[in-house]
């Protein structure tokens, strides 16, 4: 066992010496203030909330940071460690003895605190609105960590890690992004770009005119590259009007055009070793439960992760970092959520950690990578066998988990693989510790209500999918808790499965001939990439990887309305008055209207009357023909919702707020809003 000392704990306001895991060396807080002026939620009493950074030193010679990569050629290391820090923020109980021993610790979507937000409906950081303080009133501590070195914007939490040399010389490398503009424009910014924003800033380029530097354009994921010419672009940016040299934009002679998706290759220099977002995750949650005076303290550590950063979990998982540097288990939970069979470029040389794989972006990059099930698995191709969880298996850590996803999941996330064996043939055996969800209608992220189409990038042929994620994680967030403090077992598994057929190859995908509804022509893949012969030691040599045969493409089915019959459905799944389908076209305005708009869903209202339906030649039943009368279909609603309750998908607390959706969805369906 490693020895812990004591080290100092810094204030701002007043100094004092605390003893603290030997991991994490020093805790600057900025600011610490009392929540709302003081206002008390329920039994937890008053809330603080904390900002500051987090400082950790990791040693080289011990094997739990063997995986981290380039660790050992960080330019800070002394002494055989290496140190590094991470913004955070904190809401906890004031009163440490009133907190219910648990912590959620968020790993930030691109340096963005969501959890409390989305949970409770206030803001993110509880500064003005807590909105109705669920998690408070339950006395958790929430604390969201910054583990991505890119992070872009005010307010991001970030990591600050060391870069790498080797035997003091500068390391470089090829870097790959890609974009597929929404409207005509003339330059880009190097960097991911995601919903209309930089979600990681790309490195700077290292030599503008290094041959292999190079940008292409095609049409569709799979399509044949075409090399623009070198004339025609350059990387600089307008400045006051005029052209200027740039390490950070590309200019593109008479512009880059929407629905296409351009590729940019070049050279780089001194590689942030980014996979110490690991261990910050990791010493963070060993400090909180193992240190006396914590500025956390807490018996219990849920790391919960949404998208991107449900893809950093589940690749925490895989890498070996739920064992601490004295290999106890970090983690006791973990809700990873949306991240399909993903992980993600977070710990290689010149890591891009906000790549995801989208329709027409971030193609190609090491995040839809076998092993994608719990257990082990075969790939038949390769003949490789490997698991998620062999790692955490083999340093006996294993946390309980949620791997919960929606249905936008399956079709842009490859989410079907994470339960099926890797030829798509049958169904894959989950283990007793992790729990699968699919959550039937919903997009990658909550739509508004009432429904609304898209905007920029995200402007789809249909309103997106309205339905709420809210009420799914306070239950999520209790069924954890419950299970981790004392073993009450959560509700079973909910997926659709081959074996009833409500998991089918995308060829036997059967959506209903609605007019006007153009349907997907594809789903997204996992594809056995290859990036240079190191690239499984985290060094990828080859930019674009050579690519190799795709792994099965599976897909919920669908009813007559063309709404999934399996998982966990809301009332409006099982009493619908819409059909919700899992998909989203582009609009035409926005280039490439064949292909499927990123994290969107649709919604098609059912057609009022059978007049209406007849006079559309819509296959689907009217709301008039379903439901006698709005009583009738609250009680069925009412009766769906209850059902949901006694199942703990649904809190009994939250079942006023569902009903009265249900009447607001009525009088929508019906033209009264």
């Amino acid at each position: 066992m490693l020895l812990r000392t004591a080290l100092v704990l810094t204030f701002v306001i007043v100094d004092f010496v605390l003893p603290l895991s030997a991991r994490v060396t020093r805790v600057d807080i900025t600011s610490r203030s009392d929540v709302l002026s003081s206002e008390s939620f329920g039994n937890s009493g008053v809330y603080e909330r904390i900002t500051g950074r987090v400082y950790f030193s990791v040693a080289l010679a011990n094997p739990h940071n063997a995986n981290i990569v380039d660790l050992g050629n960080a330019v800070n290391l002394k002494n055989g460690e290496v140190e590094f820090s991470s913004d955070f923020i904190a809401v906890r109980p004031k009163d440490a003895h009133k907190s219910n021993g648990s912590l959620l610790l968020e790993v930030p979507n691109r340096g963005r605190s969501r959890i409390v937000a989305l949970v409770d409906g206030g803001d993110w950081d509880v500064r003005n609105t807590a909105g109705d303080g669920w998690l408070l009133r339950k006395g958790f501590t929430i604390v969201s960590l910054g583990w991505q070195w890119d992070a872009v914007g005010t307010d991001v939490l970030k990591l600050f890690a060391p870069i790498a040399k080797e035997k003091g010389q500068t390391i470089t490398g090829l870097l790959r992004g890609d974009f597929t503009p929404w409207k005509t424009t003339s330059e880009i910014p190097l960097g991911h770009l995601i919903l209309g924003n930089i979600g990681g800033s790309e490195y700077p380029v290292a030599n503008p005119d290094d041959p292999q530097n190079v940008l292409t354009v095609r049409d569709s994921r799979e399509a044949d590259r075409t090399v623009i010419s070198r004339s025609q672009w350059q990387f600089a940016e307008t400045v006051n009007g005029k052209l200027q040299p740039s390490s950070h934009a590309i200019h593109l002679n008479g512009g880059f055009q929407p629905g296409r998706i351009y590729e940019y290759v070049y050279t780089v220099a001194d590689p942030v070793i980014a996979g110490l977002g690991f261990a910050a995750v990791r010493d963070f949650a060993a400090y909180a439960k193992h240190t006396i005076d914590s500025i956390t303290p807490a018996k219990r550590v849920y790391g919960e992760g949404i998208s991107q950063n449900g893809r950093f979990l589940r690749d925490f998982l895989y890498e070996g970092f739920n064992a601490d540097e004295e290999g106890g288990p970090a983690l006791d939970g973990i809700l990873a959520h949306v991240a399909g069979a993903g992980r993600g470029s977070f710990n290689y040389r010149f890591a891009q950690p906000s790549r995801d794989a989208q329709p027409m972006s971030s193609i190609f990059f090491p995040t839809d990578i076998f092993p994608f099930t719990d257990e082990p698995e075969r790939d038949p191709i390769t003949g490789r066998n490997a698991g998620l969880l062999d790692r955490a298996k083999e340093d006996k850590v294993v946390p309980k988990i949620f791997f919960s996803n929606t249905s936008y999941e399956y079709w842009g996330r490859v989410c079907a693989l994470i339960h099926v064996s890797a030829d798509g043939k049958q169904d894959a055996t989950v283990g007793s510790n992790v729990r699968i969800y699919h959550f039937t209608g919903l997009q990658h992220f909550s739509g508004p209500f009432p429904p609304q189409k898209g905007k920029g990038d995200l402007f789809g042929q249909q309103p997106q999918s309205p339905l709420p994620i809210k009420y799914f994680w306070r239950a999520m967030i209790s069924n954890m808790d419950a299970w981790v403090r004392d073993n009450t077992l959560p509700p079973p598994s909910s997926y659709p499965r081959i074996s009833d057929g409500t998991l089918v190859p995308f060829r036997d995908y059967r959506f209903p001939d609605i007019p006007g509804i153009h349907n997907p022509h594809e789903a997204n893949a996992a594809y056995r990439l290859d990036f240079g012969p190191d690239w499984t030691r985290g060094i990828l040599s080859i930019q674009p990887p050579k690519v190799g045969l795709a792994f099965p493409v599976l897909v919920p089915q669908v009813n007559a309305d063309g709404n999934e019959t399996d998982g966990v459905r809301l009332p409006e799944l099982t009493v619908p008055l819409a059909t919700y389908a899992a998909w989203n076209l582009r609009d035409p305005s926005i280039g490439a209207p064949d292909q499927r708009v990123s994290f969107e869903a649709s919604f098609i209202p059912f057609p009022k009357t059978a007049a209406e339906r007849e006079k559309m030649h819509d296959p689907r039943k009217s709301v008039a023909e379903r439901y006698t009368s709005r009583e009738d279909y609250l009680a069925r609603y009412k009766a769906a919702a209850e059902d949901l309750v006694k199942q703990r998908w649904l809190l009994p607390e939250d079942l006023p707020a569902l009903l009265q959706r249900g009447e607001q969805e009525w009088l929508l369906a019906n033209g009264e809003q």
